[in-house]
This record gives structure tokens, sequence and C-alpha cells, in this order.
């Protein structure tokens, strides 16, 4: 009996309904493009979140004595913000960018293991839905931190703290499966002629920062095993008569490359748009790379500066000190290279611009009052103070958050080929930065008058309630320029201006492509001859003058049996 092609290959009487499909291609898919968008909306649902938790707590501490939650209710709704702002917003965020960009920042068709990318961005998923799990049997209430005793079993006798190390164990594991991803995709899979010394910049942030990952992250992994051997099986690692101070140090060896891990690939992003917005090279590539470097290694080494009121010995406490001291100087490069970077520069203030701007002036503020703490004796009158919170904002909230703002704006017509509205994203930059700094400046003045942070209700002493509840309402002015970028995001994928393929005239390989990117990528690559491939496609007449250094013939090679993955 023969048999007929139509049998062999038979066609599918009813196709599932359009939506099906879409929903289907965004489950199973192994695009990196979509993966990076899955990021990208799980970090900034979950920033929608922790934004309603820190609005709740702003309101408890608009005046002295606020009754709207109990102490133990507001140490759960401290723990829930501060994890999800750092490992559900935050990080997820910038693996969006990075996993998006990369392979188009060096002209990869893809991740170098496309399904273990997909792995890991589900285990980051069911992470944050095990740690809201927790609800149902009472939220954990030790602080994002989790310090011991506050986590041994008779002070949090619920559920919470289990679920809680559970979901940063499976979070944690999924982000270091990224990362190794993200070092190998840039070793192996960058276009023909792309040394390391030619990739973009925010590719290098990403690469360096990926490797942090890989050293901090399982330092967590472990400590969070640990706790959890203490708290089911009885161990004595921390609690039960161990050593309280070890987790401390577990923790913050991961936590302080923590702060670098959620600040490099923001700055990577300005990086790239000061440049473009400035119609000039960043200034100094070399040297923004080589404190990349150094940052990457004096992060493990500035750990215990959080320490400092725990009782080390003195010898401990002045290294840290130094240390901390001596890693502002690759930092400040960084700001210094910006800025020259825009010195006489055709400055066009797009709103990806005014944002990087933003960033400049608050992320250098924020660095100032860092080094402070480099400072025993200032470290030990503020550490427990809101100085310490305003501090840790104007890094992360006033350098990551506006950075990514920035990228978004910048990267949007790329991922949708939509243009946003200029004129609400105007209106929301000035509501953002406004509100912004409206909450956080004030808690530098409340800090040094002594209000401690951590506590749900306070006295009403001289300044204390008019500063907080300047900080409650600007909190609310932030969040409406937080909704009105929402807004625009939405409005603008349907009635946004056609962006077309470079809108920016940017000068990266992701330029090159259609916006949005084809499944693929690339279907053929320019010459690449220096850092700027775009520009030298276009002025001919005048190419880019990077000429090939020895890093670049050494470090750009790629084995014969590699260029498919990239041409």
């Amino acid at each position: 009996m023969t048999t007929r092609p139509e049998d062999a290959f038979p066609v599918t009487e009813a196709l599932p309904p359009r939506a099906a499909r879409n929903f289907t291609r965004w489950i199973a898919s192994t695009d990196h493009k979509v993966i990076g968008l899955l990021y990208l909306g799980l970090g900034s649902l979950f920033f929608l979140v922790g934004g309603l938790e820190a609005l709740v707590m702003r309101v408890q501490l608009a005046q002295p004595g606020g009754t709207l939650l109990r102490g133990e209710t507001y140490n759960e709704f401290f723990t829930l913000h501060g994890t999800t702002m750092i490992f559900l917003a935050v990080m997820p965020l910038l693996l969006g960018f990075s996993n998006y960009l990369l392979p188009l920042q060096i002209g990869a068709k893809d991740m170098a293991f496309p399904r273990l990318n997909a792995f890991g961005f589900w285990l980051t998923a069911f992470g944050s839905v095990l740690l809201y799990l927790s609800l149902l049997e009472g939220p954990p209430s030790a602080g994002w931190f989790a310090y011991a005793p506050l986590s041994e079993r008779p002070f949090s006798m619920s559920l919470g703290v289990d679920f809680w190390a559970a979901a940063l164990l499976f979070m944690g594991t999924g982000t270091t499966l990224t990362a190794l991803n993200l070092i190998v995709t840039t070793v192996r899979y960058r276009a023909p002629g792309m040394g390391l010394w030619r990739m973009p910049m925010f590719a290098w942030m990403s690469f360096i920062n990926a490797c942090i990952i890989t050293f901090a992250l399982p330092a967590l992994n472990a400590a969070l095993i640990m706790l959890e051997v203490d708290r089911v099986l009885g161990g004595r690692f921390f609690h039960h008569g161990g050593s309280a101070l070890l987790w401390q140090h577990y923790f913050w060896f991961f936590g302080h490359p923590e702060v670098y891990i959620m600040i490099l690939p923001a700055w990577g992003i300005i990086s790239e748009v000061i440049p473009v917005f400035s119609r000039k090279p960043i200034f100094g590539y070399e040297f923004v790379a080589g404190s990349t470097l150094a940052i990457a290694v004096l992060s493990f080494a500035v750990y215990a500066h959080h320490m400092f009121a725990v009782g080390l010995a003195q010898p401990v406490n002045l290294a840290f000190a130094a240390s901390t001291m001596l890693i502002a100087l690759p930092t400040g490069i960084k700001v210094l290279n910006w800025v020259a970077t825009l010195w006489k520069g055709s400055i066009r203030f797009e709103v990806p611009m005014l944002y990087a701007l933003a960033f400049l002036l608050q992320f250098t503020l924020g660095g100032i009052s860092g080094v402070s703490f480099a400072v025993l004796p200032i470290d030990w009158q503020t550490t427990d103070t809101y100085y310490v919170v305003a501090h840790f904002h104007y890094v992360l909230m006033g350098g990551t958050l506006f950075a990514l703002l920035s990228g978004l704006h910048y990267y949007y017509p790329k991922m949708t080929g939509r243009m946003l509205g200029r004129t609400l994203g105007q209106l929301a930059f000035w509501l953002v930065t406004l509100g912004f700094n409206g909450v956080f400046l004030v808690q530098h003045a409340l800090g040094l008058m002594g209000m401690p942070r951590r506590v749900y209700t306070y006295p009403d002493l001289p300044g204390w309630g008019t500063l907080n509840l300047i900080s409650t309402v600007s909190a609310f002015v932030l969040g409406i320029g937080l909704v009105l970028v929402l807004v625009n995001l939405f409005v603008s994928f349907r009635l946004g201006r056609p962006a077309g393929q470079n809108p920016w005239q940017a000068w990266t390989l992701e330029w090159f492509t259609a916006s949005p990117p084809e499944p693929g990528n690339f279907t053929v690559l320019p010459p690449i001859r220096s850092r700027r491939p775009l520009w030298d496609l276009a002025h001919p007449e005048d190419p880019d003058h990077h000429r090939p250094s020895r890093h670049d013939q050494t470090l750009g090679h790629i084995r014969p049996e590699d260029k498919e993955h990239v041409q």
C-alpha cells in the first residue's frame, strides 16, 4: 500500500485560535528577545508590587505615631518590599536588557544555550511565585537581609522565612545560569572582527556583570541552604549556638557585589545613550572598560563595610574602610568619562537623554554619601538611620531606575517598532525626577537628625513629622510619574509613530536590524573594523579612527566552526 504525500503530512483542519498560538509562543520560546521581554515584563510587574508596598509604608510614616500598620505587619511589608525590589524587579529588568541586547550588539543569532536561557527565566519566575505564596502561611518579617537571630524559629515561627529562602534559592540559581550563558555568548559568538575592545559598552558591562554574578550568587545560595538546615534540621551554622555573625559575612559577601550587579548594566545603558545624544564617541573607552574590571574585583573586597558596627577587629575595619575609599576611584572615573563625553557635544535633549542626565546628578550624590561611610566615626553614627536609606535609594533608584527608564525610552523603538510619545514622556520625566528627590533628599536630613531606620513609628520630635510628610507626598508624585510611563508604553504600542530601523542614528549593531528584529537577528552583517560599525557604513569617507590593537587580534578571534552562528 502506497502512502500519498498528503497522508504523510496531514494538514491540520482547525488551527488553535491566534491568541492561544501567541500565548504558546511566549511560554515555549527560546528566542533571546522573547526571554528578554519576559524578564522585562516580570520585573515591571514586581516593580509595581514593590512600589505599592513602599507607598503603604510611606503612609504609615507620614506622621508621628501612625496607626495604619502594626509593628509586625510593617516588618512584613518591609521584608517583601526589599526582597521584591532587589530580586524580582531590578535584577530581572537588567537581565531583560542584557538578554535582549547583548546578542544583537555582538552580532550573534541568539544566546549560546537558548534552552538554558529559558530555563533560567522560568526558575526566576517560579521563585517569584513561591515568595508571594508565603502570604498563605504568614509572610517573612526578618527583613530582606534575614539577620540571625531574626530568622530563627523562636523569632519567626511561620513558614514565611522558609518560603523566602526557597524563593531566593530558585531565583539565585536561575540568575546564575543566565550569567553563565551571557559569559559564553560573549566569549564565543562575537561577530568576525569584533574583539573584546571593540564591543559596545553595554555588552562590556553585561559581560563583567555576569562574571560577578557567578561568584556572588553561589555564596548566597550556600548561606540559604545552611539557613534551612538550621531551621528545619536543627543545624548550628547561624542558630542554636551557631554564629549569627557568620550569616552576615556570607550575606554581605553576596550583598555588596549585588550593588554592582544592579548598577553595572545600568552604567552600560548610560554609556550607550550619552554618546548617541551627544553625537560623540564615549570619552576614554579603555578607561571605562578597565575601571569596570577593577570594580569587579574590588566589589568583593569591600563587603564588610556593612558590618562596621558589629564589633570586628579594628585592623579589619580599617582595611575595609580603605577598600571602600579605593572603589570610589573607578566609579568616579566613569562619571568623569560621561561628563567629558558631554563636553562640547551636540546634545539633543530627547527623553532618554533627560533620564541619563538626571542619572548623572543623582548617582553622583549617592556615591558621595556612600564614600562618607568609609569614615568609621561617621558610619557608627549614621549606620542605623535614614541617612543609609537615602544613600541606598539614591544609588539604586536615582542610579539604576533612571538608567532603566533611559534605556526603556531609548530601546523601545527597537523592541516595538514604535516611538514613545515625547510630550507625555517629558511630563513623566519631570514628575518622576521631582518626586524621587522629594522622597529621598529630605531623608538625608532625617538621618542626620537621628531618625532610626526600620521602625514603623517614631516620636513627634522637631522636624521629623514635617520631613516625613514631604517624603510621603513626594512618593505619590513619583508614583504618578511612573504610571504615566506605563500609559505611554501602552498607548504608543498601538498609536506611536513608526520608528524605522535606526531612529536615533546610533552606531552599534543592534540598530542594523529591523525594528523589532526578526528571529535570527541578522541576515547579513556589516564589516566591523571599529567600535562604531554603523558610522563606518554611513561615512566611508570618514571612518572611525580606532585601530586594531593587540587585544583585538588576540581576543577577537572566532573559531571557524562558530562563524555560522553569527553570519
